[in-house]
């Protein structure tokens, strides 16, 4: 009886080393091991990159986009980064880019010894014609960043306190969280016929970037052509949305075809705050 205890227990002792071993050779050291930065050893640090937007679920996906910073304003005065059709300075130059422009990356790319960024475009453009060509930014004359692109509404209620209202009248957007007022700024609504609709509405959709082209049919028969708009809040299904205006200085009179145009800054920093479902009042 002595001789089959002994016999088990090394059978026992046997079986939780195979299977320990079985562990160390599947998955690595065991996860309470720690490395660099007291995360489990193998487990690479990820760098710290900046992003517009934290995703909700750690394991959100992530896309990049590029910011045009130091560039020429909304009347082309001064330098412009130019978006060429190709991958360097020998291909010819599709568009300036002004200070604002928000775009989203394809690829990175090399071409003549620097880094280009191959630019996406909307799926949804309404004049796929007018691109004839592929996109291409070098990469060192914009600010890249990370962010979790399009949010929309899926339904459920907004609970938060959050809320924006848009007064025509005084052309002047203001955020609210409760009772405290997040941000008062001069905006640009719709000019006589391309009002920007009155009423209680709620942001459905968000974007860090949108090509927008005209005419729109039924609203304006006008010519436009505006790739990157950034920060994107629409609040209607017929298309009203609150964003950034690389392309004017007007703010503080009606200027826009029925959208709510706020500086690029500003936009910016409304969509950081914002979330979807968030009402939006405009009012005379």
């Amino acid at each position: 009886m002595e001789q089959l205890h002994d016999y088990k227990a090394l059978l026992a002792i046997t079986a939780v080393a195979c299977a320990a071993a079985f562990v160390l050779v599947m998955w690595g050291p065991p996860l309470w091991q720690e490395g660099a930065a007291g995360l489990p050893a193998g487990v690479a640090t990820l760098p710290q990159l900046p992003a517009t937007t934290t995703p909700e679920e750690p394991d959100a996906e992530l896309f990049q986009y590029i910011e045009v910073v130091e560039s020429c304003g909304p009347y082309f005065k001064g330098a412009c980064v130019n978006m060429r059709s190709g991958p360097g300075e020998k291909y010819p130059v599709v568009l300036r880019l002004r200070a604002g422009v928000v775009l989203k990356v394809a690829d990175t790319v090399e071409g003549e010894g620097r880094e280009w960024y191959k630019i996406e475009l909307d799926k949804t453009v309404r004049y796929p014609e007018r691109v004839v060509s592929d996109w291409y930014v070098a990469a060192d004359t914009v600010e890249l960043f990370y962010d979790d692109g399009d949010h929309t509404l899926e339904g459920g209620a907004y609970l938060g306190q959050k809320r924006i209202v848009i007064d025509v009248s005084e052309q002047m957007l203001y955020a609210y969280d409760g009772d405290d007022l997040f941000m008062k700024e001069a905006i640009s609504t719709g000019l006589e016929f391309t009002p920007t609709p009155r009423g209680t509405f709620g942001i459905y959709k968000m974007t860090p970037s949108r090509y927008m082209q005209g005419p729109l049919p039924g609203v304006s028969d006008q010519y436009y052509d505006l790739p990157g708009v950034p920060w994107d809040l629409y609040f209607t299904k017929d298309g009203a949305v609150i964003h950034g205006a690389y392309w004017h200085d007007h703010f503080g009179e009606q200027w826009s075809h029925g959208c709510v145009n706020l500086p690029t800054d500003k936009a910016k920093e409304l969509y950081l705050w914002a979330a979807v479902g968030i009402p939006v009042t405009v009012k005379n």
